[in-house]
C-alpha cells in the first residue's frame, strides 16, 4: 500500500474514532480474522519458551545524579511496555529508559509501570485512572505501547484510537506529556507465513498510521515501533526477538528504549536546540498529519509531533527521524532492584 493510500485510510480511522464511526475498517474483518488465527498457532506452537511472570523494574534510577526533586516517568500499555520476555527488571523498556533519561538529564528518575500483558487499548481508561489516582505528583512523561493485542483480537480501529486518543487527553490534560509507540509490526513474527506476514503487516501499518493521527491531534507525540525499530529483527530474529519468537528479547527491548529515548527527551525539552529543527538531508519538515502518520508507520523509529494546527488540508505536523544515543553502561546501571 501506497504512503498516500494509507494516509487516506488512517484519516478515515481516526475521523471515525473522533466522531463516533465504527467498522473494522484497516485490512478487513476477514483478513484480521486470518492473522488472529495464524498469530494464535504461532504462539502456541512456540509459546512454551518464556514465563508469563514480568519482572518488575519500578524504582529509582540515577541515584547519583543528586538529591533533586526526580523526573517520574510512567510506562503504560500491554506486555510491550511492561517487558515480558526478559528475566531482570533492567531488562524492560522501562528500566531501559528510567536510566537513559537519567544519564541525559543529569537527574534522578522515578519508574512506574501500570502497563499489564495481554492488555487492549480499552484497557488504558483503568491504566490511566491508576495514574491520575496516585497520591504523589503526577508524572513528567508517560509512555504508551499498545496497539498489537487490538489487531490480533480484532478491536475495531476506530474503538482502538478512541481509546487511545481519550488516554492521551487525559493524560495531557492534567499535565503530563505523552510518548506513545504505536503498533509494531506483525509481520516481523517469525512463524507467521506468508502471504499473512504480508496482511498482518498492512494491518498493523494501517492502525499505526491511525494511532498517530489520534495521539498528535491529542498534544502527544509518536514513534513508530514498525517491526520494533530497525532491521535488526529482520536479519537477527534469534538474537532480537525473546525464547517466544513472539516478544522481544532484552536486546530487542534495548533496541526499542534507545529509538523512543530520544523523543522522551525531547518532549521534556532536554534534547539539543540544533536537533529540533527539521534536516532537510534526513527527509524530516512539516507535513499534513495524515501523511506524516503514513511515512512514520513505514519507517521504524519515525518521530511524529504537532506543528502548525491548521493548513489547507488540516492540521500539520513535524516528522523527525532522531539520531539514537545509546547510554555508557556505567551511566545506565540502575539504583532500582531488579529481579
Amino acid at each position: 500500500m501506497s504512503s498516500m493510500s494509507r494516509a487516506r485510510v488512517a484519516r478515515r480511522i481516526a475521523a471515525g474514532a473522533a466522531y463516533g464511526g465504527g467498522g473494522i475498517g484497516l485490512a478487513g474483518a476477514a483478513t484480521v480474522g486470518l492473522v488472529l488465527a495464524e498469530v494464535q498457532l504461532a504462539r502456541r506452537r512456540v509459546g512454551n519458551g518464556t514465563s508469563p511472570h514480568v519482572p518488575k523494574g519500578d524504582g529509582l534510577y540515577g541515584r547519583g545524579y543528586g538529591t533533586d526533586a526526580p523526573l517520574r516517568l510512567t510506562m503504560l500499555g500491554d506486555s510491550t511496555a511492561a517487558g515480558q520476555g526478559v528475566h531482570r527488571g533492567s531488562q524492560t523498556p522501562g528500566a531501559l529508559l528510567a536510566s537513559g533519561l537519567a544519564a541525559l538529564a543529569e537527574r534522578p528518575v522515578l519508574l512506574r509501570t501500570v502497563a499489564t500483558p495481554g492488555a487492549r487499548s480499552d484497557d488504558l481508561d483503568r491504566q490511566v485512572a491508576l495514574v491520575l489516582a496516585d497520591p504523589g505528583p503526577l508524572p513528567d512523561i508517560c509512555v504508551i505501547m499498545i496497539g498489537a493485542n487490538d489487531v490480533t483480537h480484532r478491536m475495531p480501529p476506530t474503538r482502538s484510537v478512541r481509546h487511545l486518543s481519550s488516554a492521551v487527553r487525559r493524560l495531557r490534560t492534567a499535565g503530563a506529556e505523552v510518548v506513545v509507540g504505536t503498533c509494531p509490526d506483525l509481520g516481523t513474527i517469525e512463524p507467521v507465513r506468508q502471504p499473512l506476514r504480508w496482511l498482518a503487516r498492512r494491518a498493523s501499518r494501517q492502525l499505526a498510521a491511525a494511532q498517530t493521527i489520534g495521539v498528535v491531534e491529542q498534544g502527544g507525540r509518536t514513534v513508530s515501533l514498525g517491526d520494533l525499530l530497525g532491521p535488526e529483527f529482520a536479519e537477527n530474529p534469534r538474537e532480537l526477538f525473546g525464547p517466544d519468537s513472539y516478544h522481544p528479547s532484552a536486546e530487542g527491548y534495548a533496541t526499542a528504549a534507545m529509538a523512543v529515548l530520544p523523543t522522551v527527551c525531547a518532549a521534556l525539552g532536554l534534547w539539543p536546540a540544533e536537533e529540533e529543527r527539521p534536516d532537510a538531508s534526513r527527509r524530516e519538515g512539516f507535513l499534513p498529519v495524515a501523511r506524516a502518520a503514513a511515512e512514520a508507520a513505514s519507517e521504524a523509529g519515525t518521530e511524529v509531533a504537532a506543528a502548525m494546527p491548521a493548513g489547507p488540508r488540516g492540521p500539520w505536523a513535524l516528522l523527525k527521524r532522531r539520531r539514537r544515543r545509546r547510554v555508557p553502561e556505567q551511566e545506565a546501571a540502575p539504583s532500582a532492584p531488579a529481579n
